[in-house]
């Protein structure tokens, strides 16, 4: 029971988070708040390796669907409280504003991505849609379709090239993703013999989806509600995609190489795990995207980072990223390429030397040879 307990932590944030959307004024920052304060426990906490010990699914579904449902209906929380005057204050909009695109990442995002790798139509329905709060309800199809087959090669819009500012790839993300879908979409409807303008195509759903959504926030807290609220779910949009650079940033795969755990970086702290459904195990992901999250087991041998809490803040300054974080885990880590896409180093990766090392990388360094993981080879 403990390990199902671990995955509310998210529906934790959430709740505070509404506490603070209710009652106004000040408070309205309280989910926003969250993000720093978990950061700070996040890079304190030790990595758990431990697998889990679940096999009731509805339990384990349970957290997900609140994880997913929560973070819309804040939205119509929020814009009830706003017609009542509850964020007087410029400063109050501001921290509100703040707290609905947080959700809307921690803990929406991982939820859903879980949600709509589920074989069931409810969980991938719920997952898709909930995705309105990015701005992104076809999402699924460039993560499922592309991302899983062409990850850490140059054909994956999710993998950053190593030297790549967080800047620069986000809002390249963010301008090729839903052309990517739309086009995509349309593609397997002409396949289906029918023409890409048919109703059948998901992006009329998603729109109709989000106009409607929009209408009744509209409905319930007036234009600037809604104004509101689609700057919120911007944010969103284009914050969302920062998470994707960490899990992926320089590595490289051969196209239709096997995927192998060197080609993911893992951020296995216990806080990174719970609070994203442990998709932070994304080595073990992505070598069988059907496995639910509980049954992702944490290897050893696969490459470490620090709490991608902390790496998010770290790549806000580009050559803090490169230098403390990206270069010492590069040490470690086998198929790295430059902004090129060519390899950053020989098939067989050479030793690590320690001379012009920091303390913190010479550690890392001595370490993986202790482990053996320098001596490998690197695919095709």
């Amino acid at each position: 029971m403990n390990d199902y307990l671990k995955y509310w932590t998210g529906v934790g944030v959430l709740a505070v988070a509404y506490a603070g959307m209710i009652v106004g004024g000040h408070w309205a920052w309280a989910g926003f708040a969250m993000f720093p304060l978990l950061t700070v426990i996040d890079s304190l906490l030790p990595r758990d390796y431990a697998p889990r010990r679940m096999t009731n699914e509805a339990l384990a579904d349970l957290p997900l669907y609140l994880c997913c449902i929560g973070p819309l209906l804040l939205y119509l929380v929020f814009a009830w409280r706003f017609d009542q005057g509850a964020y007087a204050a410029t400063s109050n909009l501001i921290g509100a504003v703040l707290s609905l695109a947080w959700t809307s990442i921690v803990p929406l995002a991982p939820a859903a991505h879980e949600m709509y790798h589920k074989r069931s139509l409810l969980g991938r329905t719920v997952g898709r849609y909930a995705q309105m709060c990015q701005f992104d309800s076809m999402r699924d199809i460039a993560h499922v379709v592309g991302h899983h087959i062409d990850v850490a090669t140059t054909r994956d819009g999710d993998t950053a090239p190593r030297g790549t500012k967080l800047y620069a790839f986000v809002f390249k993300a963010v301008w090729e993703q839903t052309p990517w879908d739309v086009t995509t979409e349309s593609g397997a409807l002409r396949k289906r013999g029918l023409s890409p303008w048919n109703w059948r195509h998901r992006g009329y759903h998603a729109l109709v989806a989000q106009v409607l959504f929009q209408g009744l926030v509209f409905v319930i807290g007036g234009a600037v509600a809604a104004a509101l609220t689609t700057a919120a779910m911007l944010l969103t949009r284009v914050w969302a995609e920062s998470f994707n650079y960490f899990p992926h940033y320089g590595l490289v795969r051969s196209e239709g190489a096997p995927i192998g755990r060197r080609h993911l970086w893992n951020h296995l702290s216990w806080l990174s795990r719970v609070l994203s459904f442990d998709i932070t195990n994304h080595a073990d992901h992505h070598l069988n995207s059907y496995k639910r999250y509980y049954e992702l087991v944490p290897h050893r041998e696969s490459i470490p980072m620090p709490s991608l809490f902390m790496c998010f803040f770290a790549s806000l300054i580009p050559p803090l990223w490169h230098r403390r974080f990206a270069m010492p885990a590069q040490a470690l880590g086998p198929g790295v390429r430059n902004r090129r896409g060519t390899r950053a180093g020989p098939r067989t990766e050479p030793p690590c030397r320690l001379a012009g090392l920091d303390r913190r990388s010479r550690r890392r360094c001595r370490q993986s040879r202790h482990r053996g993981l320098l001596s490998r080879t690197v695919p095709a």
